[in-house]
């Protein structure tokens, strides 16, 4: 299969939908697809490149406007790749309708990993585009039910949605061999953005006495929260661990008892943090938003599901977990075996391409 990816970034740019097509794409191209990336540089300059069997094609910026990359070239690009199936990652109003309009003949797949939620100033203007984009599609990845349902822009096309949740490599995290014995210990992890609501997290601590925080990540938000824990008198038990490598990522979660994720929009769309968590063996305390964070943790089985914004239930979910370790432990096995039977990198990538073959076979 040809199949072109395209998208606003890509490795080494960091980020949740960076990271899902590079390995993705790879994982393709390990299979024996010829798979393409159509992406924008940093700068001006355009580059072509291979890294790992996937083609990279770099085209140069003029701008970045709402987040959105402007260039005149990646749509040049996109319509002289040859390709059988294009794969656009949403939301990037750019790739959706250099897609749309300059190759209709290929069929088009879309995976739809958020609704634009803070630009509202240019989703008024590029509304009747996407709508005309998403009934377009051949397909349209969702990566949970509740997305589906939630979506105003996923609901009138729920006939072309498939789930492929995302997934985690489940060899790479993996329970300790021993549980953590050290004081009650909670984990986040992630880029420290406004929806990720930390804040919560740490109003939540301060009603939580001996219980010590670890965060990892770094982002816009961070002076905003340091500044917090010390305004809560919870600084001397929180952690900034700011970016981890990667090789010693698992063992931030080997170090807790519970993993938590506090977000407060829908800009969360999945939480794939939650899916490294649950591989480690630790349950998680998320929150529900009517996306897929409420679907991944099972609350009562896996964890615990909790209203955004809300400190105190925040405070007895996490009270009431690290009360009963032996509850603790048998949800932490049930979210690892939840993890096995669902949320495995084999799993997602396998589904990914049983998508394509449907839609080459006219069945989607």
């Amino acid at each position: 299969m040809r199949i072109l990816h395209i998208y606003k970034d890509y490795f080494p740019v960091l980020g949740g939908i960076e990271n899902y097509v590079k390995v993705l794409a790879e994982a393709q191209a390990a299979a024996g697809h010829d798979v393409t990336v159509s992406v924008c540089a940093p700068g001006l300059r355009s580059d072509r490149s291979e890294r790992n069997g996937v083609r990279l094609l770099r085209s140069g910026r003029l701008t970045t406007l709402a987040s959105m990359p402007i260039s005149l070239r990646q749509p040049l690009a996109i319509a002289f790749e040859e390709a059988e199936i294009i794969h656009v990652h949403s939301p990037y109003p750019l790739g959706e309708a250099s897609a749309w309009l300059l190759r209709r003949r290929i069929p088009l797949v879309i995976t739809h990993h958020s609704d634009v939620v803070r630009q509202r100033r240019l989703l008024a203007f590029y509304a009747p585009v996407l709508r005309r984009v998403l009934r377009h599609a051949a397909a349209i990845i969702a990566t949970s039910p509740p997305y589906i349902e939630s979506s105003p822009w996923l609901r009138p096309v729920r006939d072309k949605c498939r789930v492929v949740p995302l997934g985690v490599d489940a060899r790479r995290f993996h329970p300790p061999e021993r549980p953590f014995e050290g004081p009650p210990t909670l984990l986040f992890v992630g880029r420290l953005r406004y929806y990720k609501g930390l804040g919560t997290l740490l109003q939540a601590l301060s009603r939580l006495p001996d219980v010590r925080l670890d965060v990892v990540g770094t982002g816009p938000m961070e002076k905003r929260w340091r500044d917090l824990a010390v305004e809560l008198g919870v600084a001397p038990r929180v952690r900034f661990l700011g970016e981890v490598d990667d090789a010693h990522l698992p063992q931030h979660y080997h170090r807790a008892h519970l993993f938590v994720l506090p977000s407060n929009a829908r800009s969360e769309a999945f939480g794939g943090v939650l899916l490294e968590a649950m591989a480690s063996g630790l349950p998680c305390v998320s929150t529900e938003l009517g996306t897929g964070t409420s679907w991944i943790v099972q609350d009562g089985t896996t964890g615990r599901v909790v209203p955004p914004r809300d400190p105190r239930a925040m405070a007895e979910a996490i009270a009431d977990l690290l009360a009963d370790r032996a509850r603790l432990r048998a949800m932490g096995r049930a979210a690892r075996a939840r993890v096995e039977a669902r949320f495995t990198l084999e799993r997602m990538i396998a589904d990914v391409e049983a998508v394509y073959r449907d839609v080459l076979a006219g069945r989607a």
